[in-house]
C-alpha cells in the first residue's frame, strides 16, 4: 500500500541519456546509476509503482547523426538501441539495489529483453515491479521525450517526472541569467507559446491533451523524487 503522504502512486520518471554520463562525459557513470537507484528504491519501497522511460543521448542522438548528413531514419534506429544499453545498465543497477525490475523494449530483442506489451507492463507495476521502457516507440522521429508522454498515457500514470539537473522551469536560462525567475506552476500552453523546451512540443501537447500532470526537478539532489511526489516545492508543475 502506498504511503498516504504521496500525491500520487503510480508515477512514470522520464531520464535523459545524458544525465546517466554524469561528469564523464560520454557513457555511464556506475555512480549515478547507484544514486538514483538509492532515490528509486526509497518510493519503491514506499509502494509508489514506477515506470522509467530513458533517451541514449549519453551514447548516440539521432537528430545530431542526422544533422552529419546520416539518413534520419537510420540514425534514429541507432540512437532507440542506445536506449537499450542505457535500460539493461539501469536494471543491473536496480537488481543490484534489490529492486526487482524488467525492461520492455519496443525493438524486440528477445534475449535480453521482453518485448513492450502494455498490459504486461501494468501487471508488473502492480506486482512492485519497476518498469523501464527502451527503444523508443520503435519509430524513427519520435523522440523519448514523446515515448515519456505516450508510455505514461498508456500505462495510466498520475503523473510524469521530467528528471533534470535543473531545479525546474525558468523564465530564461538560470546559467546565463542570474535574475532568472523559476515557476512553481506552469501551464502546458504556456510552456509551448513561451517556447520554453522543457519537452519537444509533440510530447507536450500529448500530455496536455490527456491532462498528464508533468513535474520538473533536479534529479542530482538525493532524495528529491520523494520530495516532489510528497508535494513539497522542490521544482515545477505543469498541468
Amino acid at each position: 500500500m502506498a504511503d498516504s503522504e504521496y500525491r500520487y502512486k503510480r508515477i512514470l520518471l522520464k531520464l535523459s541519456g545524458e544525465a546517466l554520463m554524469g561528469d564523464t562525459g560520454y557513457g555511464i557513470d556506475p555512480k549515478v546509476v547507484e544514486d538514483l537507484a538509492a532515490q528509486i528504491k526509497q518510493v519503491v519501497d514506499d509502494g509508489i509503482q514506477v515506470a522509467v522511460t530513458v533517451g541514449g543521448g549519453n551514447i548516440f542522438r539521432g537528430i545530431a547523426g542526422s544533422a552529419e548528413g546520416m539518413d534520419r531514419s537510420q540514425a534514429d534506429y541507432i540512437g532507440m538501441l542506445a536506449t537499450c544499453m542505457n535500460a539493461l545498465a539501469l536494471q543491473d543497477g536496480f537488481e543490484r539495489a534489490g529492486i526487482p525490475c524488467r525492461v520492455q523494449s519496443a525493438i524486440e530483442m528477445r534475449q535480453v529483453a521482453e518485448p513492450y506489451i502494455r498490459r504486461r507492463a501494468v501487471r508488473h507495476l502492480e506486482k512492485g515491479r519497476v518498469v523501464i521502457f527502451a527503444a523508443g516507440t520503435g519509430n524513427p522521429f519520435f523522440t523519448t521525450d514523446t515515448t515519456a508522454a505516450l508510455r505514461a498515457c498508456e500505462i495510466n500514470a498520475e503523473c510524469l517526472m521530467k528528471a533534470t539537473k535543473v531545479d525546474g522551469i525558468y523564465d530564461s536560462d538560470p546559467k546565463a541569467n542570474p535574475d532568472a525567475k523559476r515557476f512553481e506552476h506552469i501551464s502546458y500552453h504556456d510552456v509551448i507559446t513561451r517556447e520554453l523546451r522543457v519537452m519537444d512540443t509533440t510530447a507536450t501537447s500529448l500530455c496536455m491533451d490527456n491532462k498528464m500532470p508533468m513535474l520538473v526537478f533536479d534529479i542530482t539532489r538525493p532524495g528529491n523524487i520523494a520530495r516532489v511526489l510528497k508535494g513539497e516545492s522542490v521544482g515545477t508543475t505543469v498541468g
